[in-house]
């Protein structure tokens, strides 16, 4: 049983301290912007995530019942879990809320480059903001992160349109409610399969070949320019882009963006603006998206209340930063390795190491007899910055000897002076 189950990774040391480079910079972007880390237990009723029927999410659930014959779930994303805890304190919480996590999230789904059944996923949310400044800090927030783990403009690119592009387009096609939610979540596949499936899952739902071509024709838009002239006069989701596509103009990061009419998300819950961020060689799956979802609440029984967030996995980022050769070397990084030449000097070197440690070193002891050689090359391989030696003539007159390990320079130091 050398494997783990399908789908699931194991985090060696090497992989944990990437990880944790990676998650760090989460943390950079999140604060940087004002927002709170939180937190949800990863099991949740399983009707959660099954109130919108028709998801594709809701026939990937690793969902059970529990020996309270409970019907639960793995969360196969953190957003319902955050809904539910805004709508545990409504009204007791102080408006906007900016929150931000990073949870272990289970779908269980066909495994291939840059997915697997499970992932960490950071999520950056705020609620309680009508407007569309609240999007446009989400999009600074991200493009933080791309910058803080080396990335540019020319890597990464953040395609943007807004679900009321459709719903304008369905709705004057007749095209609403449920119907309007699982052509969503067709045409959220446009990408991932050829025209002619997507034209024939179109025509299940009863479009027939002239809605058809003006969904295709619409979604074909690449310039926010040409978007009015295929809308109504006065329509609110061209105007709203336009707003939104000024203000990232103000955080000078609008060499990152582009308009993109085919993104919709495949989520039943987004409301209004939504965005993806995909490299610019598209090679890749999406790195992550997002976009606002205001009716959120009302679906789990609550009062609506404005939200707009995003997803952003750890799977995607780190096969990018692979791909561009971006992933750091970082090395276990101890700042001293304490040996002692003789078995006698075994508790003298515990007396060391703790002083060192408490003093603010991280200190790696060798616990059992070994060889000089032995012990340089654990040095090497840790990252160590000092070998800090017990010997018994040194420490006869209360001495350790330390080797500067980059300059190779040795000298004899008293214990009170560690």
């Amino acid at each position: 049983m050398a494997q783990g189950v399908r789908g699931t990774r194991d985090f060696y040391p090497e992989d944990m301290r990437l990880r944790t480079w990676l998650f760090n910079r989460f943390h950079e972007a999140s604060l940087s912007h004002g927002f709170e880390e939180y937190d949800a237990p990863i099991i949740e009723h399983e009707d959660l995530y099954t109130r919108k029927q028709g998801e594709e999410i809701t026939q990937q659930l690793y969902n059970f019942e529990d020996k309270g014959g409970r019907r639960v779930s793995l969360r196969p994303e953190m957003t319902p879990s955050l809904a539910r805890m805004v709508m545990a304190r409504s009204g007791a919480l102080p408006l906007p809320i900016k929150w931000y996590s990073i949870p272990q999230c289970w779908r269980y789904e066909r495994t291939q480059r840059g997915r697997g059944r499970e992932h960490y996923q950071w999520n950056v949310d705020i609620w309680g903001m009508d407007g569309i400044e609240a999007d446009a800090e989400l999009l600074s927030v991200m493009v933080s992160l791309f910058r803080s783990v080396g990335l540019t403009s020319e890597d990464v690119v953040i395609k943007i349109s807004s679900r009321k592009v459709l719903e304008e387009v369905l709705g004057s096609l007749g095209i609403v409610g449920e119907s309007f939610a699982k052509t969503c979540v067709i045409v959220d596949k446009m990408d991932k399969l050829p025209a002619e499936a997507i034209t024939a899952q179109l025509s299940d739902l009863g479009l027939d070949d002239d809605s058809i071509s003006t969904i295709q024709s619409v979604l074909g838009i690449a310039k926010l320019s040409d978007l009015s002239e295929s809308l109504d006069e006065g329509s609110t989701a061209s105007t709203e882009l336009e707003s939104l596509f000024s203000l990232i103009d103000s955080y000078g990061i609008s060499d990152w963006v582009q308009f993109d009419a085919s993104i919709v998300r495949g989520l039943a819950y987004y409301t209004g603006p939504v965005f993806e961020a995909h490299d610019r060689s598209g090679n890749l799956r999406a790195i992550c998206g997002g976009g606002r979802y205001d009716k959120l609440i009302g679906t789990l029984g609550g009062k609506d209340l404005p939200a707009t967030g995003f997803g952003f996995g750890d799977m995607v980022i780190m096969e990018l930063l692979s791909d561009k050769g971006l992933l750091p070397d970082i090395s276990s990084r101890v700042s001293d390795v304490v040996f002692c030449m003789d078995e006698s000097l075994r508790g003298a070197a515990m007396s060391v190491s703790s002083k060192l440690r408490q003093s603010g070193r991280k200190v790696d002891l060798v616990l059992e007899g070994k060889k000089m050689k032995w012990v340089f090359k654990h040095a090497e391989r840790t990252g160590a910055e000092r070998l800090v030696m017990l010997m018994p003539d040194e420490w006869s007159s209360g001495k350790v000897r330390i080797k500067d390990l980059e300059t190779g320079d040795e000298s004899d130091v008293a214990f009170e002076s560690l």
